[in-house]
């Protein structure tokens, strides 16, 4: 479970780089540069997803409520946003509904 767990956060955070890096770009006049790390990032997200052990429909609507999750510490470690109290209560929301995708029961 904590490799699964591990394999979302990292799926995560190779999506988020790779949709902030050309917002850097877009946004703030950075380096088109950027567009090339970006890339890597958004290949390496789709390839991650790959390696997750259930079927790709349940991994990517579970998938959700972890990008969320570290969506959620990206606002607050790298825009220096702290989240009030109805993003917390939404990122909880948001994991039962992963934990009752992932784990809950199964047709045979």
């Amino acid at each position: 479970m904590l490799k699964v767990l591990g394999l979302f956060i990292v799926t995560a955070l190779a999506e988020i780089i790779g949709c902030y890096l050309p917002y850097l770009w877009l946004k703030q006049g950075r380096s088109a540069w950027l567009l090339v790390p970006a890339a890597l990032s958004l290949a390496a997200f789709a390839w991650l997803l790959t390696l997750h052990p259930q079927a790709a429909g349940r991994v990517y609507a579970a998938y959700g409520g972890v990008y969320i999750s570290v969506a959620l510490m990206w606002l607050w470690a790298v825009d220096s946003v702290r989240p009030t109290i109805t993003d917390w209560i939404g990122v909880s929301v948001c994991l039962l509904g992963m934990g009752i995708i992932m784990f809950g029961a199964r047709q045979a």
